[in-house]
């Protein structure tokens, strides 16, 4: 076998983990793409003949570009909500499920978006990946000890903003469904009644509308019950692997539901409803 045809299926094995990598570091598809292309450009002109462990090399590279790209970006709201994947209720797809291994629900993406580039980094390579600080020194351009603490403050981030879900899938699937039927019907009671308490709802509207944040069930009730006439459908879907809603609107999406269940109630929920961020989603699950 030729040499470039030798690296170039190397490099395919290493795919799927450097697109988790960087979609992860980034929260968007599109440039977690953007950071493997370029990966591939940096190691075809590189003598990969001296690299010794190519994975760990690329894992390195995608990291640096991906951090490269946060630290590009303009300042973003806490209430950006990142962008999702979006399979059919009844399933992940192979694909997506290597993407979505090691678990990246869609709260956990969103606390990540309010950390610095550098703790993100950090905390994804260390605590989802079990990268060694010593490798994520270098990429952070931080000391070992320095990046130690940068995950350390990321995960106190992460922990105290509860991210993480109940572990029963059937359990948030029927509370989803609950919701999503009681939002059908405008039912405020059955709304209020499947809501934690301090519930919180994140909006996403894009450049045109911006992001908004509501807490409280009455309140996020009444937000879901004014939009049961709006002409919705609302088709349930997987987002990030768990139990979502994929609104319809005049045979169009509209936007996409997130969705935290903890102690069976919704905890969180997180919209995406910017129009242009929403053209760029795969929905191709979704048919059939």
């Amino acid at each position: 076998m030729d040499a470039p045809k030798w690296l170039a299926e190397r490099f395919e094995e290493q795919r799927p983990r450097l697109r988790a990598v960087a979609y992860r570091v980034l929260g968007s598809l599109s440039e977690a793409e953007d950071a493997v292309q370029e990966a591939w450009l940096r190691l075809s002109g590189t003598a990969y003949g001296e690299v010794d462990d190519l994975g760990a090399w690329l894992t390195t590279v995608v990291a640096r570009i991906s951090l490269n790209m946060l630290r590009s970006r303009k300042n973003r709201s806490e209430t950006h909500v990142p962008e999702p994947i979006i399979d059919r209720a009844d399933g992940t797809s192979p694909e997506h499920g290597a993407l979505l291994a090691n678990t990246i629900g869609l709260a956990l993406l969103v606390v990540l978006e309010t950390l610095a580039p550098a703790e993100r980094v950090a905390f994804v390579l260390h605590d989802i990946f079990g990268m060694p600080f010593e490798a994520i020194a270098p990429i952070v351009e931080r000391t070992p000890e320095a990046a130690r603490q940068l995950a350390s403050r990321a995960r106190r981030r992460v922990q105290a903003r509860h991210a993480t879900p109940d572990a029963d899938v059937e359990i948030q699937g029927s509370v989803v469904d609950a919701f999503r039927a009681a939002a059908q019907d405008g039912d405020f009671h059955r709304l209020v009644a499947v809501l934690d308490p301090e519930v919180v709802l994140r909006a996403d509207g894009g450049a045109m509308a911006g992001a908004s944040e509501i807490r409280g069930a009455e309140q996020v009730a009444r937000r879901a019950q004014s939009f049961s006439r709006a002409g919705l459908l609302r088709r349930p879907a997987l987002v990030n692997g768990a139990p979502g809603i994929v609104c319809i609107l005049d045979g169009k999406p509209f936007s996409v539901m997130a969705f935290t269940v903890r102690g069976g109630k919704i905890a969180e929920i997180d919209v995406l409803r910017d129009p242009e961020r929403i053209r760029r989603l795969d929905l191709t699950a979704l048919d059939g």
